[in-house]
């Protein structure tokens, strides 16, 4: 996808601490004039959110898309993949398909992408690169993530330019997605929703997923209104600013996978109202927490510049929770509200206008911040 815009790319592994394989995708320079391998490059990390991939920062294409924005601005910008997802189902021992290694492959949530999988990657990417500093833009899990790496791995507060949490998805008390809202009512024991959901993997992304979307979603498709309110009622309805002739592309890469974990430690934070550790039960907390109730991620350790970017009809991330969020934070260089009412989760990366309403603001920030 990215090749045949005419941008260059890479494909790089990191290994997490606990085993992981992690594919990044790079792109080094953008098209511009003169554009092309240079030294001392400023660098961007993109981190993407649940169900998602690094396709979501290319898939609307160029002169939208926030990693070929980027590039043509001049940065090396690096694309993340989290554990579990589809270019990143690897580990050097557990196969995710076996059935003796499946759930311990699977035995995750966002909680371990913040203490492994961002730390390992920032550190691959530093080190490809020759910076000791990066600027890092992440869209829902990818602000959950790195607010859990910047909490309990405080010394990563030091290599963050700037931080930019897109859609932040901390404080869920407020949320109105119905799919939390209905699974909340079981989630008192975790046995209960595995049972629902099992124990393994979330909507992977498989061929058929694939074809049935792209075909499902293209134009002139009688199904194609129906895959459009599948997304809004999972982020807010924002009928105008979703380009449906790209539903094809996007339902190719997403959902993207995750583990089943994931999910029911959201619809933990949405029932506590709290931001804290997974939830294991009683005796399951007191064996790892040494407390009835998993400890709240220390947010008062973040120390990094960070720049909230929120939506008024967003789903997940609520206004109201937002502030929440910005209370505890000891240094919050931005409070930006997109200035569109319909502005809903998603749209975060595929509006039409997502580069005149978000991306403009976020690259002056980046810049600001760039020495």
């Amino acid at each position: 996808m990215i090749e045949s815009y005419g941008y260059p790319v890479e494909t790089h592994v990191a290994q997490t601490a606990d085993g992981y394989l992690l594919t990044m995708h790079r792109i080094p320079y953008g098209r511009a004039p003169g554009a092309g391998p240079a030294p001392n490059k400023p660098v961007v990390f993109l981190q993407h959110g649940l169900l998602c991939s690094s396709a979501d920062w290319v898939v609307i294409g160029p002169s939208r898309a926030l990693a070929y924005l980027l590039a043509d601005e001049g940065y090396d910008v690096w694309m993340g993949n989290a554990r579990g997802s589809t270019h990143s189902r690897a580990h050097i021992t557990l196969n995710p398909d076996g059935l003796l290694d499946r759930y311990e492959f699977w035995n995750f949530s966002w909680h371990e992408i913040g203490v492994y999988d961002l730390p390992a990657m920032i550190d691959y990417t530093l080190e490809a690169t020759g910076q000791i500093k990066l600027s890092y833009v992440g869209h829902s899990q990818g602000t959950t993530s790195l607010f859990i790496m910047l909490s309990l791995r405080p010394e990563y507060n030091n290599v963050i330019k700037s931080a930019h949490a897109l859609a932040p998805v901390v404080f869920l008390k407020n949320l109105k997605s119905p799919l939390i809202r209905a699974l909340a009512p079981l989630v008192d024991t975790v046995d209960t929703l595995t049972k629902l959901l099992g124990t393994s993997e979330l909507l992977p992304s498989t061929e058929l997923m694939q074809l049935g979307g792209e075909l499902a979603c293209r134009d002139g498709s009688p199904f194609q209104e129906v895959c459009a309110n599948m997304w809004f009622l999972m982020s807010g309805y924002d009928s105008e600013q979703l380009n449906r002739t790209q539903l094809p592309a996007i339902m190719h890469n997403t959902p993207a996978g995750s583990a089943v974990r994931q999910l029911i430690h959201y619809v933990q934070l949405h029932k506590s109202g709290r931001f804290r550790q997974f939830d294991h039960g009683l005796l399951g907390n007191i064996g790892k927490y040494g407390s009835i109730s998993p400890p709240d991620y220390p947010l008062s350790q973040i120390t990094a510049p960070i720049a909230l970017h929120f939506g008024d009809n967003d789903w997940w991330a609520a206004v109201v929770d937002v502030e929440n969020l910005r209370s505890k934070l000891p240094n919050v260089i931005e409070y930006y509200n997109v200035p569109l009412d319909a502005f809903n989760h998603i749209d975060f990366q595929w509006a039409i206008d997502v580069k005149l309403l978000v991306y403009n603001n976020l690259l002056n920030i980046i810049r600001m911040y760039d020495n």
